[in-house]
């Protein structure tokens, strides 16, 4: 059996503090107050939760709060995890950038150009991560690369060095596209 767990003797301020919070509009702030209130009547962790109807854990974790941190167990902090899991390990990260240097076509997929999805699903096939993960997953881990992901066609280049060059000087049809990317015949 557990040992009983009660708040500690309350200052004149954490009184008066407590009492207000039981008039509170906010559920949060109002259920833990009654969670001390009842603890200062000397009642234990069960009886309080079956009396709020919540677990008798929350109870004990309430007033273990309030001995530790005092009034600060009032307000309500963040759900977000304080450290998110990352796949990717810095190695994994590495192999990852390396991964998207190469073609698609270089793993036997039938695209040309990488998507956050297939860079998933080959980052796994590869062995770079253990389990199958979203494509945000990728996304976080290009971010810790401080690499933007960005659509391909604006950021591949060709290795011909005069290839800026010959795009430049492409004539162009009455659409403003190159004449030669449409079918049409060059004139003369």
């Amino acid at each position: 059996m557990r040992t009983p767990i009660f708040i500690r003797p309350l200052t004149e301020d954490e009184r008066q503090h407590i009492q207000k919070g039981l008039r509170s509009s906010d559920a949060f702030v109002l259920r833990r107050c009654q969670i001390l209130t009842a603890s200062v009547r000397g009642e234990r962790a069960p009886a309080i939760a079956l009396q709020l109807g919540c677990d008798d854990q929350t109870v004990r974790n309430v007033l273990h709060g309030f001995n530790t941190q005092g009034l600060a167990v009032l307000h309500e902090g963040s759900s977000r995890p304080h450290r998110l899991r990352t796949t990717f390990s810095e190695e994994g990260t590495q192999q990852l950038k390396e991964l998207l240097h190469r073609s698609p076509h270089d793993f036997g997929k039938d695209r040309s150009t990488w998507t956050l999805e297939l860079a998933a699903q080959v980052s796994f096939e590869q062995g770079i991560i253990p389990c199958e993960v979203s494509d945000e997953s990728v996304r976080r881990a290009l971010k810790r690369l401080k690499t933007n992901w960005k659509r391909a066609k604006h950021w591949i280049t060709s290795p011909d060095p005069q290839y800026l060059q010959k795009k430049r000087s492409r004539p162009l049809d009455c659409l403003g596209q190159p004449a030669a990317c449409l079918g049409h015949r060059l004139p003369g």
